[in-house]
This record gives structure tokens, C-alpha cells and sequence, in this order.
């Protein structure tokens, strides 16, 4: 089922993240695939280095950013520069299979949103309405901006946050562990990958990945919680993981990260829902619906 098209595609090289003319993580040097000037040019990178889908040598597909006219001077950064792309997709070939995947972190919310309309999620079908950034706050034990809000089928009121996955591989493991038994996944089929969240920078194994998916996912566990103890108040509680790639066949909370590891498990146990989305993209920027109930491994 067809969900989203990105417009105006390129497919480009990252030369240098970050960009050796802008010193931010957020900005890359890319060089445009079969352009005769070669050109380089600055492309911003939402989900930084993505854990190397958007790091040096890797291929990317790319939309120039929209310029607003407000009257005004566009703001450029201190070096008087600004991107001229967004990366959107990583280009990877592997096994001689090419898989596309999501990036862009935006991107999660806009495929939650068509699959909304079009009536696709199998557990939330026929929503009667429902609208984007809710701010919800409860003393003390919640204040955050939720991704959806609404009413479902049966009246009953939902929250969910959408998180994007877009890395996957063999095993859930950490890269000193990979180095010992990457050998042992050249048999393995393409498609036995395992995705995983989150995964990310962090400066101490003490720490989670995400302050903030953490706070997500446990507010949205004291919210169920709650809402299952008042009579007639019943709040359905939805994470919804958007795997933007199909050389997968199971998803899990991350083993990197065992903080939200165990929010995850407490989620499920206090009457959270789990939504794992399917997404598959192709060369032309398509988007379509695969499944929504990807098997989770604990």
C-alpha cells in the first residue's frame, strides 16, 4: 500500500561529516552522484551519522530544501553558508540487495499519519479524529508533547508517540562484540536482521541513549497505568516504532541502552500498546505500508 512520495530525489556521496566548512554534526559535505561538475555542496543531517547510514563514504538520497519567502533575509550561520539539501534516505547495498532506508527522523510521523488516514494499523482502525503535537501535563509526573492524540473507533481517547528506527543489523550487540563475530554473518540471510532502539552517542554506558524517549515511553506507562484504575477514564497508550526498512524480522529494545530496556518491558506490563511499523522505500522516494506487527524479542 502506497503511503508518501518524496519529490525531486538526488542521490548523493557524504565526503565529510561533520562538513570541514561548518563545524556542526548536524551539516555534512556531500558531492552529487552523476553530476558532470561534480559539485559540493552542504546538506543538512537530522539523524547525524546514523550510526554510519549517514557518515562518510555513505550513499544518500537527498531533496533541496524549500526556501520560504517571508520578505526577509534567509539567516545563514556564521560563516555565511547555509545547506542547500536535506538527507532524507541512506543508500545500502549489501549481499547484492539495495535497501533504502529512512533517515530523516520527521519522516516517522508523516508515514504514522498516512497510515492514520488511510486506515492501515490493524489495532486502531476507523479512528474517529485525531491531531499532531499534544501537549500534555500532569503535576509532577508528566509535561511532554506527544506525537498523536485522538479518538478511536470506540470512543476511546489514545496517545501515541512515534519513535524512527532506522538501524538494524545481525545481532543487537556492541561493537566490541561485533568485531569478534562479524565473520559469522556472511551465511546469515539478508533479511534475519534484527532493529533495534535506540542506538546512539553517549558519553557513559551509565547513561541512556535518549532523556528523552525515556521520558516518553514512562510518562506514557504512568498515564495506562492510571487510566486503568479509574472507571469509564480508559486512555489507550501507543508506542509506535517506525522501521523504515525491510531486511528485518523482528525488532527489540536495545540491548545498548538497558534503561529503556526496562521501560520498554515495564511499558508492555502496564497496558502500553506496541506498534512496530514496516516501511518499505524505493529509488524513486515511494514509501509503502509492508506490516504492523513486526515480531518483538525480548
Amino acid at each position: 500500500m502506497f503511503l508518501y512520495k518524496l519529490q525531486n530525489l538526488v542521490e548523493a556521496e557524504i565526503i565529510s561529516r561533520p562538513s570541514k566548512l561548518i563545524k556542526s554534526p548536524y551539516v555534512a559535505d556531500i558531492i552529487l552522484i552523476n553530476n558532470e561538475k561534480q559539485q559540493q555542496c552542504l546538506a543538512h543531517s537530522a539523524s547525524l551519522g546514523c550510526c554510519g547510514l549517514a557518515d562518510k563514504s555513505a550513499s544518500v538520497l537527498i531533496c533541496k530544501k524549500e526556501k520560504k519567502i517571508t520578505g526577509k533575509t534567509i539567516p545563514k550561520n556564521k560563516a555565511g553558508l547555509e545547506c542547500e539539501y536535506t538527507i532524507y534516505l541512506s543508500k545500502r547495498e549489501e549481499k547484492g540487495y539495495i535497501e533504502y532506508i529512512g533517515i530523516y527522523p520527521k519522516l516517522a510521523e508523516i508515514l504514522v499519519e498516512q497510515c492514520i488516514i488511510k486506515n492501515l494499523f490493524s489495532s486502531l482502525q476507523n479512528v474517529k479524529s485525531f491531531k499532531k503535537e499534544t501537549v500534555i501535563k500532569i503535576l509532577d509526573k508528566v509535561d511532554s508533547r506527544f506525537d498523536f492524540t485522538g479518538i478511536d473507533k470506540d470512543g476511546i481517547p489514545f496517545i501515541m508517540e512515534v519513535k524512527n528506527v532506522p538501524l538494524a543489523d545481525y545481532e543487537d550487540i556492541t561493537e566490541k562484540e561485533r568485531i569478534k563475530i562479524q565473520d559469522q554473518f556472511a551465511n546469515r540471510e539478508y533479511t534475519s536482521k534484527v532493529a533495534y532502539f535506540p542506538d546512539g552517542y553517549r558519553k557513559s554506558s551509565f547513561e541512556p541513549v535518549s532523556e528523552r524517549a525515556l521520558k516518553h515511553i514512562n510518562e506514557l506507562s504512568y498515564i495506562s497505568e492510571e487510566s486503568q484504575k479509574s472507571v469509564g477514564k480508559k486512555i489507550r497508550c501507543i508506542m509506535c516504532y517506525v522501521i523504515q526498512r525491510t531486511d528485518i524480522d523482528r525488532f527489540q529494545p536495545s540491548i545498548i541502552d538497558p534503561y529503556y530496556r526496562k521501560a520498554f518491558i515495564n511499558a508492555r506490563n502496564k497496558g502500553v500498546e506496541i506498534i512496530t511499523l514496516v516501511v518499505k522505500w524505493n529509488e524513486l522516494g515511494e514509501a509503502h505500508f509492508i506490516k504492523d506487527n513486526l515480531p518483538i524479542s525480548i
